[in-house]
């Protein structure tokens, strides 16, 4: 009521095709993000309660290799939106039943609980890396490190120097999946019964080289990064920590 934000909605989705050189944008051999599908920055697709489906549709069949099916594209963003708005009534749904405070107070125990099981897992970690060598001759090397943080609390760090450099091909992977891939990994190696959230991520300090496979800077392909690198990023983390073997991960 007083204008103030408590929370963010979100949906994720694949869409069947959003251009590029191939249909179903995930070419075997892009090598620039351009031949991936149409690629635009943040931009709103509802204002004052009106769907903006012109702009939307503007945005989607601009560049030289457009969406291909843009009905299905529209369809699947109102989709999108609707479970938004499905996702912000049951909030404010358990805000009027239980009360704002205690809704954001359980929110925040959520976080702190996943937290401490990730520190009393990795309080028993030793240090380890791993070095794995891709398909493609690019190499994933990691190190990990366990560490006290400033509370003296049991900590790691997730260090990936040493990794290739950014490639030609599309094998290169935002950072933000090596912070899924480890978010998967820490989530697998607890016992208890946690939902994954960002409190799991808290204990971790991550390092990965800026231009490399990992952290690649525009323009660079990258649509295998999320399908194969993630998997490799996967292998990697589990080999340095002594956990489990990992042979030709694939998604």
């Amino acid at each position: 009521d007083d204008g103030s934000l408590r929370a963010f909605v979100a949906s994720r989705a694949h869409h069947a095709d959003i251009g590029g050189i191939s249909p179903g944008s995930m070419p075997a051999d892009s090598r620039h993000i351009d031949e991936e599908g149409v690629l635009f920055n943040a931009f709103p697709l509802t204002r004052g309660g009106r769907f903006l489906e012109a702009e939307l549709r503007q945005a989607l069949a601009a560049g030289a290799m457009p969406s291909r099916n843009l009905e299905a594209n529209v369809a699947d963003l109102r989709a999108q939106l609707a479970a938004n708005q499905r996702g912000a009534a049951l909030l404010a749904h358990m805000d009027s039943t239980f009360g704002a405070d205690l809704v954001s107070a359980y929110m925040a125990h959520v976080q702190d609980a996943a937290e401490e099981a990730v520190r009393r897992r990795i309080s028993s970690i030793a240090e380890g890396q791993h070095a794995l060598r891709m398909d493609n001759g690019a190499t994933l090397q990691v190190r990990i490190s366990p560490e006290l943080d400033a509370a003296g609390r049991p900590g790691l760090h997730v260090d990936f120097t040493g990794t290739s450099a950014q490639t030609g091909d599309n094998f290169n992977a935002p950072k933000a999946v090596v912070k899924a891939a480890l978010l998967y990994v820490l989530r697998c190696l607890i016992d208890d019964d946690i939902p994954l959230n960002e409190g799991c991520l808290r204990p971790v300090r991550l390092s990965v080289p800026e231009a490399s496979l990992l952290s690649p800077r525009h323009p660079a392909a990258v649509v295998a990064g999320n399908v194969e690198t993630s998997q490799c990023v996967v292998d990697a983390l589990l080999g340095a920590l002594g956990a489990q073997a990992g042979s030709q991960g694939t998604m």
